[in-house]
């Protein structure tokens, strides 16, 4: 059998924090030189207004009901299982209708930043 130290497994639903009213946490789970991935915990109705980031990203919602607006798309219904990949510098948004779970996956290493 073959071993692979470093490899690093999480159980996401057991780190999802619950979320005071009118909050959003968020919290990195896991971070080396190529990704880091962070776990947000929306509270109904709260939203992460239009921004960019300077590297591509993976949006991947885990549990609740939202929005999710990329680039100049119309608003998209977004729920469990909704996965989104967004080239770097493009807007987005996330809008909670109910508690939201999200994994952020900031992809900055490899040839997919290097292109950015």
């Amino acid at each position: 059998m073959t071993t692979f130290p470093e490899i690093f497994r999480i159980n996401l639903s057991e780190q999802a924090s619950a979320v005071p009213a009118d909050s959003i946490l968020s919290r990195t789970v896991y971070s080396d030189a190529q990704v880091q991935a962070i776990l947000f915990s929306f509270a109904a109705g709260q939203e992460l207004s239009e921004h960019t980031a300077a590297v591509p990203t993976i949006i991947h919602i885990l549990a609740g009901e939202g929005t999710l607006t990329l680039g100049a798309e119309a608003p998209q219904p977004a729920g469990p299982g909704t996965w989104a990949h967004l080239p770097a510098r493009l807007p987005h948004a996330v809008e909670a209708h109910t508690p939201l779970t999200m994994l952020l996956l900031m992809l900055r290493g490899g040839e997919a930043s290097k292109a950015s």
